[in-house]
C-alpha cells in the first residue's frame, strides 16, 4: 500500500488531476468564510450586469473632485459608437455621401463623426435603402448630436420657495474622483445573472452542491454495482443469470432516458438535491456491476478462495476478506468515474428542467438552465454561462486524470 501511494505521488496525471480537484473543493470551503453573502441574494436590479466594480453615483457627486488635463472625449466617443454603427456610417458615406473609402477611418471615432456631420443629410437621395434602414440612420444622427461638444453637467434642485430649479453643482468633463474615496462600491468579478445575483458567489456554491450530488450518486451507484457484481460473480447460477438479465435491461435502454423517466415521475415537489443524487445513483450502477462481476469470476476459483471454502468460512467473510481486497483498486476507480458521471448527469437533467426543484441552493446545471432560459447567449452575457462550462469541464477533467493515474499504477499492462 505504501509503495502504491509513492507511485501515485510520482504519477503526473494523477497529481495534476488531484491538485485541480482539491483546489476546487477547497474553494467551496474557503470562499464562504471570506464572503459571507447569500449565494442567491438578488443584489442587482436588472438582468446580466457585466463584470466590474460598481460605485455609488451619489457618492461620486459628494466626493472630492480633482481636475485632470485629460481629454475624455475619445473614450466617450469610442463607447458611444459600436463596431456595427461605424460600419454602417462608412457604408452610407461611401455610397450616398460620395466620400472616397480611403478618407474614411472607422478606428478614429472623432474624425468619423465629423465627416458624418458634414456629409449626412436625410433628404439626400438614398436609392435602394429600405425605410427601416433610413430610420436607423436618422436615429444614429440624432444620437450623435452634440457628442463632440464638451458640456458641463449641471446638478440642480427645486427651490422650496419659488418651485424653480436652482443650480447646485456644475461638473466639468475634466473633473475626476479617486475610487478609494468612494464609500459604497461593489465588485462583481463575474458579473451578475438574470436575477441580479453575484455569479462568482453563486458559482462557488453551485460547485459545492454539484460535488455533493456527484459524491452521493457515486456512492449509491458504486455500492449497488459492487454488491450485485460481487454476489453475481461469486454465487453464479440462477442468481447470476437474473442479475445479468436486469443489468442488460438497463444497458439496452439508455441510462439517461431512464433517468429522465424516473425524475419526471417523482414530481417537481419531491425533486430535491438528495433525491436527484439518489435517482442518478440508482440508474448508473449497471456498468460497475458487470465489471465487478467479471473481476470476481476470475478470482472465485483461486487457491486462497478455495482454501477459505474448505475452512468453512461464510459467504460474506470470503467476499470481504478474499475477494474484495483484490478488486479494491478497481472499485476506487469506478467510484471516481461515477462521481464525474453524476455531476454531468445532474447538469443534463437541470438543463432540460428535471434537476433539483429548489430555490435555496444552486447547482452547475441549474445555472446553465437559468442562463439559457433568459437568453444569456443571445444577449452576449458570456459571464452567465461560460464560467459554469469551465467549472464542469475542470471537475470532469481532474477526475478523469486521477482515474487514468490510478489505472497506470494498478493496471499491470500499463506499468512502465
Amino acid at each position: 500500500m505504501k509503495n502504491q501511494l509513492k507511485q501515485l505521488l510520482h504519477t503526473p496525471r494523477f497529481m495534476v488531476g488531484f491538485i485541480i480537484f482539491i483546489g476546487m473543493f477547497l474553494l467551496t470551503i474557503i470562499y464562504p468564510l471570506v464572503v459571507s453573502r447569500d449565494p442567491l441574494a438578488m443584489i442587482g436590479q436588472g438582468n446580466f450586469f457585466p463584470p466590474g466594480t460598481y460605485i455609488s453615483v451619489q457618492d461620486t457627486l459628494n466626493s472630492e473632485q480633482y481636475n485632470l488635463n485629460i481629454d475624455a472625449s475619445a473614450a466617450r466617443l469610442d463607447e458611444a459608437l459600436s463596431i456595427d454603427d461605424r460600419a454602417a456610417m462608412a457604408e452610407w458615406l461611401e455610397k450616398y455621401g460620395k466620400v472616397d473609402i480611403s478618407e474614411i477611418d472607422v478606428t478614429d471615432a472623432k474624425s468619423l463623426i465629423e465627416l458624418w456631420k458634414e456629409k449626412y443629410n436625410s433628404n439626400n437621395p438614398q436609392e435602394g435603402l429600405i425605410t427601416a434602414k433610413k430610420k436607423y440612420y436618422k436615429r444614429l444622427d440624432k444620437k450623435l448630436d452634440g457628442i463632440l461638444e464638451n458640456k458641463d453637467i449641471i446638478i440642480a434642485s427645486e427651490d422650496e420657495t419659488t418651485g424653480n430649479l436652482k443650480e447646485d453643482q456644475s461638473i466639468s468633463d475634466k473633473a475626476y474622483t479617486n475610487v478609494n474615496n468612494i464609500a459604497n462600491k461593489q465588485t462583481f468579478i463575474l458579473g451578475t445573472d438574470n436575477f441580479g445575483r453575484d455569479i462568482l458567489t453563486e458559482l462557488v456554491s453551485a460547485i459545492g452542491t454539484s460535488l455533493k450530488i456527484g459524491f452521493i450518486a457515486g456512492i449509491v451507484a458504486t455500492l449497488i454495482g459492487l454488491i450485485l457484481g460481487l454476489l453475481s460473480g461469486y454465487i453464479g447460477g440462477f442468481f447470476d443469470d437474473f442479475i445479468i438479465f436486469i443489468t442488460n435491461l438497463f444497458t439496452v435502454i439508455p441510462s439517461f432516458i431512464i433517468l429522465i423517466l424516473i425524475s419526471y415521475s417523482v414530481g417537481q415537489a419531491a425533486r430535491g438535491v438528495m433525491m436527484v443524487a439518489v435517482i442518478i445513483g440508482i440508474t448508473a450502477w449497471p456498468w460497475t456491476a458487470r465489471a465487478v462481476r467479471s473481476q470476481v469470476m476470475s478470482l472465485r476459483n483461486r487457491d486462497h478462495v478455495n482454501l477459505s471454502k474448505l475452512s468453512g468460512h461464510s459467504l460474506i467473510r470470503i467476499i470481504l476478506t478474499d475477494i474484495l481486497p483484490y478488486i479494491s483498486s478497481y472499485v476506487i476507480m469506478a467510484f471516481i468515474l461515477q462521481i464525474s458521471s453524476g455531476i454531468l448527469a445532474e447538469a443534463q437533467l437541470s438543463m432540460i428542467g428535471l434537476g433539483p426543484a429548489t430555490t435555496e441552493v444552486s447547482t452547475l446545471g441549474l445555472m446553465m438552465n437559468w442562463a439559457i432560459s433568459y437568453s444569456a447567449h443571445l444577449n452576449g452575457a458570456w459571464w452567465a454561462y461560460f464560467p459554469v462550462i469551465i467549472s464542469i469541464a475542470l471537475i470532469s477533467f481532474s477526475l478523469n486524470l486521477m482515474n487514468t493515474g490510478l489505472d497506470q499504477v494498478y493496471n499491470p499492462q500499463l506499468r512502465e
